[in-house]
Formats: structure tokens, sequence, C-alpha cells
């Protein structure tokens, strides 16, 4: 058998690593490769100043730092973007690692939106919006998500399994989170997979905001496009509904369950919040009457 047989080519975002396996059988078998999913850090900039640094599978980093950027207020469109690239040259240590961001000719982004205890620490994959821990101060941010469109029950009820067919990554090291932007169809808009579940949202809205003109509330003129679903792999969190009310997003859909901070905040940015989405069920905590029985 070839090398290329045994070891087919991986998809961008895994690697592999030996292994030992113990089965009652066979405790602690010779090492063989195992494949996982990478892992490395992110040092987002703006004008020099790190703003995070984040945990996450490398690929798609503009999106993720225009994800990041857009959920915390800190850019409204694409037009707010002068320059964004990676530091550094290709072939030297740690490139890759660091985008820098320049803002628009005559913008100033505000750096003391972002949490005093998210600037300059480092963020795990895990996290959100660390220095926002109410309802009340995220709505001060973003108004209510306006009524509509009505989405039908069946596309809401296969939207996770819409998410399962763009999961290449986790089809290879089941380790990694995922999430999907869909129209009111149920058609994939953008799709990223990432370590960590906000990071693979920040992709998504970044792609959005960058190939499809999203806009935020606060943006000089409405979104050329929004998606209709954000559909995630994980639970859903009060940061995951956090990035929704930010891109306008009016219904999250999970494969999970929601807490109950998420619960508010859906209920009150005006966002349908459906939990469980499998095996065509799913629970709806807020705002029902978007869902069209058929």
């Amino acid at each position: 058998m070839t090398e290329e047989k045994r070891h087919p080519p991986l998809p961008a975002g895994v690697t592999r690593r030996p292994v030992l396996r113990h089965t009652p059988d066979e405790p602690l078998a010779a090492a063989e490769p195992d494949t996982v999913a990478i892992e490395e850090p992110l040092d987002i900039r703006i004008s020099g100043d790190t703003v995070a640094v984040t945990m996450r599978t490398p690929g798609a980093d503009r999106f993720l730092v225009v994800g990041f950027l857009f959920a915390e207020g800190l850019i409204h469109c694409a037009e707010d973007l002068g320059g964004l690239a990676h530091c550094g040259r290709p072939g030297e240590e740690g490139y890759g690692n660091t985008v820098e961001v320049t803002p628009a000719p005559g913008l100033v982004i505000d750096l003391e939106k972002v949490g005093t205890t998210k600037r300059g620490t480092l963020t795990t994959a895990a996290c959100g919006v660390c220095g926002r821990r109410s309802v009340d101060d995220l709505m001060v941010a973003c108004s209510p998500v306006p009524p509509g469109p009505e989405i039908p029950a069946p596309v809401l009820a296969r939207a996770t399994e819409r998410l399962r067919t763009v999961q290449p990554n986790f089809a290879h090291t089941g380790g990694v989170h995922a999430a999907a932007a869909l129209d009111v169809e149920g058609q994939v808009l953008a799709a990223f997979e990432d370590v960590g579940r906000h990071n693979a949202v920040d992709k998504v809205v970044g792609a959005m905001v960058l190939e499809h003109g999203l806009r935020s509330a606060r943006a000089s003129r409405p979104a050329e496009t929004r998606p209709t679903v954000l559909v995630v792999s994980g639970r859903v969190s009060f940061e995951i509904i956090q990035k929704a009310a930010m891109a306008r997003c009016p219904v999250v859909a999970s494969v999970s369950a929601a807490s109950s901070l998420a619960i508010d905040l859906a209920e009150r940015a005006g966002i349908t919040l459906a939990t469980f989405v499998r095996d065509g069920r799913f629970n709806v905590y807020s705002h029902p009457e978007r869902i069209r029985a058929e």
C-alpha cells in the first residue's frame, strides 16, 4: 500500500499525531498516526495595539478578525477597514499568527468598547465577549432585530443537517465546532469550522461582512444581504446570541441546549431561538411567530 493510500491528504485545519490505543483486547497498542484539530494563537491588533489573542484553528483568519471586530461593535461594515493583513514574512517563526488591522482613512476605532478583561490578554477558544455581563449592556449596543422573515418549520428542522454537510474537519477529528449562515430557504451562505465555537461564528459573520455586504444597525445604509438562520454545532450561550444580534440574524438554531441568559437575551433581542434541532424536531424558546408550520 502506498503512503498516500495509508495516509491520505488532510483538509486544512487538521494534522496527525502519534497515538497509543488501548482496548480490552489490546492494551496500549503500538503507536500509529491519529488525526487531530490544529489549535494555534491569533493575535488581533489594531494599528499596532493588541486587542485580543484567541486560540483558533488557522484558516479564514481574515473572516475571524472581521467577525470579532463586528461583534464587538468596533466596525459596522467592510468600508470601515483600510487594511487587514498577517504580520511578518512567510517562513518566519510564528508567521500567520498575528493579524494587523488598519482602520479606513478618517475612522477612529474606540478600543475601550472591548471589555477590559479581553484587551491584550489571552482569550480561550471557548470564550466570547468576556467583558459583557448583562443583557442590558448589550441592548445598549444594538437594537432588537426587526420582525420577520417567516421561515418554514421544515427548513429550520433541517438546519443542523445542512451544517453536518460542511464539517470536513469534524469528520476527521471529532474535535471542532462549526457554524453556518443560511438563507430563508435553508441554503448555506457561509460555513466554517474551528476549535472554538465562538471563533466559528466570528468566521461566518466576517464572511458575511466581507463577501455579502452585511452591515450593522448603526451603518450608514442598510445591509445588502442578511442571513436568516445562524446554525451552530454546540450549546447556545449568551455570546452566541450576542453575535447573532449584532449581525441582525433573526433565527439561531443549535444541535444542543441553550443557557438561561441566552434565552433571556434572545427574547429581548427579538431573536427566534431553537435548540435540540435534530431528526426533524426542535424546541423554541423565543419568538415562535417567525416559524411557519407546513
